[in-house]
């Protein structure tokens, strides 16, 4: 089967990459220089070159507080780009995989979202990211929502993606003796990108309904607790996890306090994801591996 990856530089672009061409895809990735979702005409131009069979969308923009100063880019790509993507897939013929995020959610509910709760943006990122996800829906797709993405991990010897998340600066301070903060008032559902890759392949595979799934690690924390757990993976002192609240930071865009969100529609589909500690110790032991 031919799949081309776009943004296929980053995290979950490179591990997408990875794990469909290890599975026998005939896969084509596409950095932002190859297909930028700013240009229709390359967008196009690019997808009919490539003659995927399933077209998956990792490419974003991911400036949380930069899009509040510069919504235009923020929208172009999130949003218009992803209308694009998802007319050049019709013309194809492919199905089209797009990545969205918990942050379509104000944080203010007491238990983890599900795909059937109202989302309500409170920031120009958010918004833009929950355009793309009405923009995705015009042919055959899947619409998968991640969070606290992690595991910027290259090959040994070699470059691994450029853009780290939370937890994978967090392991850098740690690997290196420097203390971090983490958010004691922040819940989330921290999601292994290599468990989202399987997730993303079992659903093309299982050929489940098309829609919108939550794709994210089982379970919730809090980010200290999540910081606690890879400080104990990695064999780092406690001590170096240090709590911080939201108020704490001055932020330009607003973080929804409470962001766990339910993956129980994908295993109703037959796609499991692991708990997040197991996915933070398999990353913490791949850390230490690599070095």
């Amino acid at each position: 089967m031919r799949a081309l990856v776009t943004g296929a530089g980053g995290r979950l672009g490179t591990a997408v990459g990875r794990l469909f061409a290890a599975a026998g895809y005939h896969v084509t990735r596409a950095a932002r220089s190859d297909i930028d979702l700013t240009d229709p005409g390359r967008v196009h131009a690019g997808v009919a070159d490539a003659r995927p069979e399933v077209l998956v969308n990792c490419a974003a923009y991911n400036d949380v507080d930069g899009a509040e100063d510069d919504a235009p880019t923020a929208l172009a790509v999130n949003a218009f780009g992803v209308r694009t993507l998802a007319a050049a897939a019709r013309a194809a013929g492919a199905v089209l995989v797009h990545y969205s995020t918990d942050f379509v959610f104000d944080g203010e509910a007491g238990r983890p979202y599900t795909e059937d709760d109202a989302p309500n943006p409170r920031s120009v990122y958010a918004a833009s990211k929950l355009l793309g996800e009405w923009f995705a829906r015009g042919g055959p797709h899947y619409v998968l929502r991640v969070e606290s993405l992690f595991g910027a991990i290259g090959e040994p010897g070699g470059a691994g993606p450029t853009r780290r998340g939370t937890l994978d600066r967090m392991a850098d301070a740690l690997l290196a003796g420097r203390p971090v903060r983490a958010f004691a008032d922040r819940t989330v559902s921290p999601t292994y990108v290599d468990d989202a890759a399987r997730a993303t392949r079992a659903l093309l595979t299982a050929a489940a309904a098309p829609g919108l799934y939550h794709c994210v690690g089982s379970g919730q924390a809090t980010w200290l607790a999540v910081a606690r757990t890879l400080a104990g993976c990695l064999d780092a002192p406690e001590r170096l996890v240090e709590p911080a609240t939201l108020a704490d930071v001055r932020f330009r865009a607003p973080r929804p306090a409470y962001c766990a969100l339910s993956n129980a529609k994908l295993a109703e589909a037959g796609v499991s994801l692991p708990s997040w500690e197991d996915a933070v110790a398999r990353y913490a032991a791949r850390r230490r591996e690599i070095g």
